[in-house]
């Protein structure tokens, strides 16, 4: 049987949506599970059939939704009412919709800088230092009184050791 051709194919459209709080949902099985549902319970069956949702993909702040050309505007409002995802309260925020995947991947906003935890004294080395942990698991030592600074490898074992 040969492909329909372009013509002839039904029309899709990709919503991006920014996932709060970062990192809470990985797994997309059950962000499809979540945003099906409550395209189901909003609409019901018929036009949820319609709608056709499906996750393309998602990364740690963002997931992409395929729907039908009709359907975009329904699916964004779906999409705001999902609160969880698994045993995760989330929060999905529609940002962007577009005709093609391409243009949407560029629209994935860069993950910001983490920002340094809260600082704690360690000791490492019969030294005392200030100890900022980002996420990632890079740690910034800073000795404490500054007279003289030093730069310090750190392997892992060492990490662990902190």
């Amino acid at each position: 049987m040969k492909p329909l051709p372009p013509t002839l194919r039904t029309k899709k459209r990709y919503i991006l949506a920014g996932i709060e709080p970062p990192g809470a949902a990985s797994d997309q099985k059950e962000l499809y599970r979540a945003i099906s549902g409550a395209v189901t319970s909003l609409f019901g069956d018929v036009r949820a059939a319609a709608i056709g949702p499906a996750v393309i993909s998602s990364g740690p702040d963002y997931v992409i939704v395929r729907c039908t050309r009709s359907g975009e505007r329904d699916l964004r409002i779906a999409l705001s009412f999902v609160t969880a995802v698994g045993n995760e309260n989330i929060v999905l925020r529609p940002k962007a919709t577009s005709g093609t995947l391409h243009a949407l991947r560029k629209r994935i906003p860069l993950a910001p800088p983490s920002e340094p935890g809260h600082p704690e004294e360690v000791y490492f080395g019969g030294k005392i230092y200030i100890a900022r942990r980002y996420q990632g698991q890079k740690v910034d030592l800073i000795e404490k009184g500054i007279k003289s600074q030093e730069l310090l490898f750190l392997t892992q074992d060492d990490l662990e050791e902190l």
